[in-house]
């Protein structure tokens, strides 16, 4: 394949304008890329005249104290190009954690340009690779993907209605009338991202700030912003986050964020200790009141008196308009969850004051599920509802119900250990009893033994937290890839009345229900966690559920998982004539030439699958034996896409070499996760070696290591998509 792009490395030094000069003629004036840093802080870049800009760094103070530049040459860059690389490299150099980066850079435009899909990311990736063989990215981009520190990063782009949301903020802190923002939002709608991002914002020095990054004619917003600087100059502000799980995990996010300190990140009782310019409330339907507060009524109380209230009457909401001439606060009522949070008619009584400004975020960047399932939850989880009685269907999500608990838990296995970030979450429907003792089990349902997190703080990034169970406590504000939801026996269904039933006894969170005497209110409450539980997997949510009646009104709006393994068998026609539904089925495991010889064989059968699948571009192979079975299960049969060029760092691929003989297939195929190292040369890079990694059960697989001349004949000839 011919070479598409060069990283080339120089001192960042007053000589770089004469080696570019003797060096680098033909990309003077052609988009580039490039990369600046020393050991510990970097800043990416894009331009069109690279000794220019050279120059100008060379004489910004910040950028003085960096030591190199690495320049990224492509014949494929353009200016759309370079500018959608130099977006990616920042979003995930960023997240890598092995630099600071000094990029004023906010709300990079998501750049849709002709041709991004196939030729810009494909190039990214191969670039990106280039780069952990250099030592510049450590992390592949899949693991970075999952991160807390990319999910939650500052160095993300803004929809239109966000957008919106920060130029109320903005009109907000210029306004002497107006004191807050309450800015509405559901699960998913991106109040956390929002709430960093104009933090970062205010901390961002002007002569850093990039108009490029956002929509140039949106002359407003940029005057907004020098105008804020301007009044403020640098203002005294806090990030509050009333759960301590979540606000441990955006601090780590905060102390790995140039101009940023995990100091900025505190708890509500912590705003007692200074005034504030502004103070942004993150979850703010989480703020507390005076009920239900167990252990946190002494500090409670302390504080109340400390700013002057009675602790019986305030709240802390009280305690954060006390203490900050300006405040924004993301709020979401449907995910209140128990007593102790501020009720829903204090904030109904701040947006009725004039000093309060009002936003709502609709679009959805969790759920790839979108509105229609957002609405089917908030519907279905609804007494009397008006919901049509159908399966939810979907191709961008994985909504099933299953009847064995066994089978739900071993399938969020399989999928963390595909995905990653794939959690067991249940209702507080059974007591903690291990959390003193290790050896005890605290769910049992039937045969199933499970247990509860084994730590309470940021579990979901918690090293043994694929085989524990998590809850509202634990999750909330998270993402994940995959959630397997267990609906505890405190809630059911009665059909007479159309309505949900809570079964008090079995609700073991006391504080979540002790002081209650009306059931409907505490029935909202446990429609709320559930609901919330329910937005957090991105890909999608597997549910059982222990009461039988609940379990037969949710099988009207969720398909039983049984019935998708019917369907998905029955689908899965093998004949021996093609037809314009049907994709080429190879029988690896008696397959005795190469590939390319298998493909011309007589006897190969072709599958009919629905869904868009051609024969150009998809095949199926049925796989054996268990080297990859926390995946793929021995003799599955399963969906490839046909390597068409780019990386293929951290993706299961079928590969075919002499230079092994699989001992499953008994030929030269097989079927691993691709990692490689890769050297420059004259001549471009070249492999240097090739490891093909199992994912299984089975201790006895070892990797195989392919080196020097072994990697030549290595062909990557398919991308594993999923399981058919």
């Amino acid at each position: 394949m011919p070479k598409q792009f060069q990283v080339i490395p120089y001192q960042f030094d007053s000589q770089l304008e004469y080696t570019l000069l003797q060096q680098h003629r033909d990309y003077l004036s052609w988009p580039i890329v490039y990369f600046l840093q020393n050991k510990k802080e970097a800043y990416v870049g894009e331009t069109i005249d690279v000794v220019t800009r050279m120059k100008a760094h060379l004489k910004t103070e910040k950028k003085q104290d960096l030591k190199s530049v690495s320049l990224i040459l492509s014949d494929l860059f353009n200016k759309s190009a370079t500018l959608d690389v130099e977006s990616n490299l920042i979003r995930y150099i960023a997240a890598d954690g092995q630099f600071n980066l000094l990029n004023g850079n906010l709300g990079i435009s998501d750049h849709k340009f002709y041709q991004q899909k196939e030729v810009y990311w494909e190039l990214f990736r191969d670039i990106w690779s280039e780069l952990r063989s250099l030592g510049i990215a450590r992390h592949s981009l899949e693991h970075i993907d999952n991160s807390d520190l990319f999910k939650y990063s500052p160095y993300k782009s803004l929809s239109r209605e966000q957008t919106n949301g920060l130029k109320l903020i903005l009109n907000c802190l210029l306004d002497d009338q107006a004191k807050i923002s309450l800015i509405h939002g559901g699960a998913g709608t991106g109040k956390s991202i929002l709430a960093i991002f104009l933090f970062k914002l205010l901390k961002t020095d002007l002569k850093d700030f990039n108009r490029a990054d956002f929509d140039e004619s949106d002359e407003e917003l940029f005057q907004l912003v020098e105008s804020v600087r301007q009044k403020y100059g640098d203002l005294e502000m806090g990030l509050v986050i009333p759960m301590r799980s979540f606000r441990k995990t955006i601090s780590n996010v905060f102390k790995n964020i140039k101009g940023l300190s995990s100091k900025m990140v505190i708890g509500p009782a912590e705003v007692a200790k200074r005034k504030y310019d502004l103070l942004i409330v993150d979850e703010g339907h989480r703020l507390r009141r005076w009920k239900n507060l167990a252990a946190y009524y002494g500090t409670f109380r302390k504080v109340s008196q400390q700013l002057g209230f009675d602790e019986l009457t305030c709240s802390e909401l009280d305690w954060i308009e006390l203490q900050s001439d300006r405040s924004i606060i993301f709020y979401d009522e449907f995910q209140s969850i128990k007593p102790s949070d501020v009720d829903a008619q204090r904030f109904i009584d701040l947006q009725l004051k004039s000093s309060t400004r009002i936003e709502r975020l609709r679009s959805q960047f969790r759920v790839r599920g979108g509105a229609p399932y957002m609405d089917l939850i908030y519907g279905v989880f609804t007494d009397n509802t008006t919901v049509t009685p159908k399966p939810f269907e979907s191709i961008h999500y994985d909504f099933k119900l299953f009847d064995d608990l066994d089978e739900m838990v071993e399938t969020i296995k399989r999928k963390d250990a595909q995905d990653g970030l794939c959690r067991m979450v249940a209702g507080f429907a059974w007591e903690w009893i291990s959390k003193n003792d290790r050896t005890l089990k605290d769910i049992i349902i039937g045969e199933s033994q499970l247990q509860w997190n084994s730590v309470e703080v940021d579990w979901v990034n918690s090293a043994n937290a694929i085989n524990e169970v998590g809850c509202i406590h634990t999750t909330q504000g998270y993402d994940l890839n995959y959630t397997g939801l267990i609906i505890g026996p405190e809630l059911d269904y009665d059909f007479n009345t159309k309505s949900f039933v809570v079964y008090k006894d079995e609700y073991k969170d006391k504080n979540g229900k002790i002081s209650i005497t009306d059931p409907t209110v505490l029935k909202n409450y446990i429609l709320n966690i559930y609901r919330t539980i329910l937005f957090r997997g991105i890909q999608g949510t597997y549910v059982y559920v222990c009461n039988d009646n609940l379990r037969t009104y949710l099988s009207q709006f969720i398909r039983l998982q049984q019935e998708q393994d019917v369907e998905q068998k029955d689908e899965l026609v093998i004949s021996d004539d093609p037809s314009d539904s049907c994709i080429p089925f190879y029988d690896l495991a008696v397959a005795a030439g190469s590939f390319s010889e298998l493909q011309q064989h007589e006897s190969v059968k072709h599958i009919q699958l629905n869904g868009g699948y051609d024969h150009q571009h998809y095949f199926a192979c049925k796989v054996v034996g268990e080297s990859m079975n926390k995946i793929i299960p021995n003799g599955s049969i399963c969906l490839f896409e046909r390597y068409q060029g780019g990386s293929r760092n951290g993706l299961i691929c079928l590969v075919e070499s002499s230079s092994f003989e699989d001992r499953d297939f008994g030929a030269n195929y097989t079927i691993k996760e691709y990692s490689s190292k890769k050297t420059i040369t004259d001549e471009g890079w070249q492999h240097q070696e090739i490891i093909l990694l199992p994912k299984s059960t089975d201790d006895s697989y070892s990797p195989i290591v392919l080196k020097d001349e072994e990697t030549v004949d290595l062909q990557v000839i398919g991308v594993f998509k999923m399981v058919l």
